[in-house]
């Protein structure tokens, strides 16, 4: 499921990145990983707070969607 579906508590699992290669990449930048353990802190007016790798990131709800987690 995509990482924009979870609501604001939910752990998840990164399990595939997708988008064009220079989205991939700002996102595995950001820790967003195979394997990453991730938790959404909340969610308003189309942006999404996420813990990733001890870090707090802010991402909006569009490139959330690239993200898929278990």
């Amino acid at each position: 499921m995509p990482l924009s579906m979870k609501n604001a508590g939910e752990p998840g699992i990164v399990k595939k990145v997708g988008g064009k290669e220079e989205t991939r990449r700002f996102l595995e930048n950001l820790g967003f990983v195979n394997g990453a353990r991730v938790t959404v802190v909340s969610c308003a007016n189309g942006n999404m707070i996420i813990n990733v790798k001890d870090s707090r990131v802010a991402i909006g709800r569009e490139m959330a969607t690239r993200i898929m987690v278990n």
